[in-house]
C-alpha cells in the first residue's frame, strides 16, 4: 500500500461546545455542544483519507460502548482500524473543548488511557504485521505527543522507526517539552504553532521563522511553525520557506493544527514541492477555521 500513512496517537470523542458570545471566567452562555470522532492522529488520518490516501490508526481504543461506536464510525469513514490496541481495561479517551467569539476559551484532554497503554500500541511495528527491528517500516509516520514522554523518548532511539519518514506534531502547548527526545531525530519534521516552539526552545519568538530557525540551529532536521494568521514558516538546514495564509473570519480553531498537517503531509506524498505544498495546507486550513470545511 504506497499510499499507506501510520497515524500514531490519540483516537477518542472530542466533546466541542461553541458560542458565538465573549466569555468570561464563570460565565454560563446559550450556544451548541456536538459530539464526533476527534484526537490528533484521528484528526490527520481523516484528512488524508479524504485526500485520497490510506490512513491506518495505531491508539488505544476501550472495547466499550463509546470505543466499539467510534470503532465502527472510523471504519465508515475508510479507516484501517484492524492495527489498534482495543483494552479490555482502560475506558475510551474524550477530548472536551469551549470555544467563544474569541476563540478557544478552554480544553481538557483525558488521554489516560492512550498514555496507560503505552507501548502496546506500536506491536503492529514490531511483530512483522507493518514492520520489525530487521525491516522497519520505510513510509510516512504521523505521530502525535499524546504519548508521554518515555514512550516519545523510546521512539526516538527505536530502530522500529529509523527508516520512517516521521512527521511530529505536540497535541498542544502543555505537551510540547515532551517531543525534545525527538528534536535530533533523523527523518523527523516538526509541525509546531510559535507558542509550542518557545516551549521547545525555551524562549520567546516574535515570528514563525525566527522561531523556525531556532529550533534548527538546535538540531531539529525540519520544523514548520505557524502563528495563526500571521506568516508560516517551513524550515531546515539548507533553506527556509515563509508564506502568509489567506485572511478569513475566524469560525474555530479546534482542529485546526491537525488540519494543517494532514493537508502538508497529503500534498508533499502526492508529489508538491515545499512552496507549493506549504501554500497547499495554509488554503485547506483557511477553509477550515472560517467554516467552509469540515475536518
Amino acid at each position: 500500500m504506497s499510499t499507506a500513512i501510520l497515524c500514531i496517537g490519540s483516537v477518542l470523542w472530542d466533546v466541542i461546545g461553541r458560542t458565538p458570545s465573549s466569555m468570561r471566567l464563570g460565565a454560563d452562555v446559550p450556544g451548541r455542544i456536538t459530539r464526533i470522532p476527534g484526537g490528533v492522529a484521528l484528526n490527520i488520518a481523516m484528512a488524508l483519507r479524504r485526500a485520497g490516501l490510506a490512513p491506518v490508526l495505531l491508539s488505544s481504543v476501550g472495547r466499550d460502548g463509546p470505543g466499539d461506536e467510534l470503532v465502527a464510525r472510523c471504519d465508515l469513514l475508510g479507516l484501517e482500524t484492524g492495527m489498534l490496541h482495543r483494552s479490555e481495561d482502560l475506558p475510551t479517551d474524550t477530548y472536551m473543548a469551549i470555544e467563544g467569539a474569541g476563540g478557544l476559551v478552554a480544553a481538557l484532554a483525558d488521554a489516560h488511557s492512550l498514555e496507560a497503554a503505552g507501548g502496546r500500541i506500536l506491536a503492529p511495528l514490531r511483530d512483522g504485521r507493518l514492520g520489525s527491528a530487521e525491516a522497519p517500516y520505510p513510509g510516512l509516520i504521523a505521530l502525535d505527543g499524546n504519548l508521554t514522554e518515555t514512550l516519545l523518548a523510546e521512539i526516538a532511539e527505536s530502530p522500529l522507526f529509523s527508516r520512517a519518514d516521521l512527521r511530529v506534531a505536540p497535541a498542544s502547548p502543555g505537551k510540547a517539552e515532551r517531543l525534545l527526545p525527538l528534536l535530533g531525530h533523523a527523518g523527523t519534521t516538526l509541525y509546531l504553532n510559535r507558542e509550542e516552539a518557545g516551549l521547545l526552545a525555551q524562549r520567546q519568538f516574535d515570528d514563525a521563522e525566527s522561531a523556525a530557525r531556532a529550533l534548527v540551529a538546535r538540531g531539529a532536521g525540519r520544523v514548520l511553525v505557524t502563528d495563526g494568521g500571521r506568516a508560516t514558516c517551513d524550515a531546515c538546514a539548507n533553506e527556509a520557506h515563509v508564506s502568509t495564509p489567506p485572511p478569513v473570519m475566524v469560525e474555530r480553531v479546534t482542529g485546526a493544527g491537525d488540519t494543517f498537517m494532514a493537508a502538508h503531509i497529503a500534498a508533499e506524498a502526492q508529489g508538491d514541492e515545499r512552496a507549493a505544498a506549504l501554500a497547499h495546507a495554509q488554503s485547506v486550513t483557511a477553509a477550515y477555521v472560517s467554516g467552509e470545511t469540515r475536518l
